[in-house]
């Protein structure tokens, strides 16, 4: 086991949680992958050391471009079916996410009632109670109904407390993925030409800017989830129930960046801005957001503050994924267009800047918002 992997564990038994050394590769097969699956299960849950291997189904829930996510049933000697979940990093990822703060988030988010049971842990992964409700998809997101519940749990969602540090994370993160991506070498030598066509200084003048409008927003920091993608939204419409699921990138940061790196999710892996939010479906989201139990009751005011904020650091969304997805593409075996997935969100983050941060130093200055800046005809593909 790799030194990084048994302090993880050390720190995992601090806790007093579950915990297990073994390691389990997610590019294997399937039917491979099961036989590594029960074996972490007799290991972790002494109950189930001594069932037969024909008592455990495996099968394969998801599998996003970071993480597998597996549903473990087990049949218990009772005749009680059991089941659980097991989500197995990606390979090569600790590079790009912090697992101790993972760890600290996922302790506290876990004990305030959000997203699954936290179960246990082993070398590269975690394990969660199994969740009875349906994962998202893009164009679920953007039903108002759903919006509405997704606001009024994300509110929720920020207020959570998390000991330590409550500095914003965004433009530290930043800083780190720019480091990273801007002296990678590839050996694939078409990736390689392709990559050699970024201009780092660039993209440098460009974070440079964007930081030194948004901070001037003085945007409300909060715990942020960081990545509500539709994977990580799961709704039981039957219980009226939403979790967000996986805080692998959960931190203090910003409100604005939070809700608009989730509307620029509605475009789903695929990038089509058509799908991102007008300034209705916004303010739709933002009533549920800033009074969930009144929201027909926020002032006008409020709803352009937060649309300014959301649209501005929504830009800073489409920097963070692009660089990270330079990373990915020199790191990960997951058969994902990474270097596609930066030039489609740097082209979008090119395409809005000059309308938002218009928007922005107009509302800096105390301008008063009006129609012809903020009208969503102009949003460019």
């Amino acid at each position: 086991m790799e030194v990084a992997e048994q302090k993880a564990c050390q720190g995992y038994a601090s806790l007093n949680i579950l915990s297990s050394p073994l390691t389990i590769d997610p590019s294997l097969p399937l039917p491979h992958i099961k036989n590594h699956i029960v074996e972490l299960c007799k290991d972790m849950f002494k109950d189930w050391s001594k069932l037969d291997d024909s008592c455990f189904l495996v099968e394969r829930i998801s599998g996003g471009i970071t993480n597998l996510l597996l549903k473990v049933s087990v049949k218990e000697e009772n005749c009680v079916d059991v089941s659980i979940a097991i989500r197995l990093f990606g390979l090569n990822t600790d590079s790009i996410i912090d697992r101790q703060r993972e760890l600290q988030a996922t302790k506290y988010i876990s004990a305030a009632g959000f997203g699954a049971k936290w179960l246990g842990v082993f070398g590269n992964g975690m394990v969660h109670s199994f969740i009875i409700a349906n994962t998202l998809t893009p164009s679920d997101m953007r039903e108002p109904k759903q919006a509405a519940k997704i606001a009024k749990q994300l509110q929720r969602f920020h207020q959570v407390e998390i000991p330590g540090s409550k500095e914003p994370q965004l433009w530290n993160e930043i800083r780190k993925f720019f480091e990273q991506a801007s002296v990678l070498e590839f050996d694939d030598i078409k990736k390689q030409k392709i990559y050699e066509t970024i201009s780092f200084a660039k993209v440098h003048d460009e974070i440079v800017e964007l930081k030194e409008v948004t901070d001037r927003l003085n945007s409300p920091v909060v715990y942020a989830h960081n990545d509500l993608l539709s994977g990580n939204v799961m709704i039981n419409n039957e219980q009226d129930k939403v979790y967000l699921i996986d805080y692998e990138y959960a931190s203090y940061n910003y409100r604005g960046y939070d809700i608009g790196n989730h509307f620029a999710e509605y475009a789903g892996f695929d990038c089509d801005y058509t799908f991102y939010p007008n300034r209705n479906e916004q303010y739709h989201f933002f009533r549920h957001y800033l009074k969930p139990e009144r929201p027909n009751e926020v002032a006008r005011e409020d709803l352009e503050t937060l649309y300014v904020e959301a649209n501005a650091y929504a830009l800073a969304s489409h920097i963070f994924w692009a660089l990270w997805a330079l990373i990915q593409a020199k790191v990960s075996p997951i058969d994902f267009d990474y270097l596609g997935y930066f030039f489609l969100r740097y082209k979008e983050y090119k395409g809005q800047k000059d309308k938002y941060l218009l928007l922005a130093r107009s509302y800096i200055a105390g301008c008063k918002i009006n129609g012809n800046i903020h009208s969503d005809q102009t949003h460019l593909k």
